[in-house]
């Protein structure tokens, strides 16, 4: 229970983080074509989860508690790009050519997909 807990206040955090800047992107340039505000998050959470777990891998005294709220819990209320990301990588250390590419091209091209089935099934168009 203390786990979930954890996560959930993380969760929350990263969101209401992910809320601020967009915010903050949003005062400063306006409404532009490219999404800045996903995209700042989107690097800063990649950055911030691989940085993270390679600190919780390396330091002797890491806090299991502490990583779980940081990296599922913030990173992931923050963007869930970043475990997408680190995933990744970690795929592209440790396996064959094939399948970290088989990884990100079925969840990149499968998440469109499924944008435009849930776009459909509602009764909308994509914009």
């Amino acid at each position: 229970m203390q786990q979930i807990i954890l996560v959930f206040l993380g969760g929350g955090l990263g969101s209401v983080c992910r809320y601020a800047l967009g915010r903050w992107v949003l005062s400063q340039w306006g409404t532009l074509l490219f999404p800045w505000a996903t995209f700042a998050a989107n690097l800063l959470g990649s950055f911030l989860i691989a940085y993270l777990l390679t600190l919780s891998m390396h330091v002797t005294q890491s806090n299991p508690r502490l990583t779980l709220l940081l990296t599922t819990g913030f990173c992931g209320g923050f963007t869930t790009f970043s475990t997408f990301a680190y995933e990744s990588s970690t795929l592209l250390e440790k396996s064959n050519f094939w399948l970290p590419w088989l990884y990100m091209g079925c969840s990149i091209f499968g998440g469109l997909l499924a944008v435009y089935l849930g776009v459909w099934l509602a009764g909308g168009k994509p914009q």
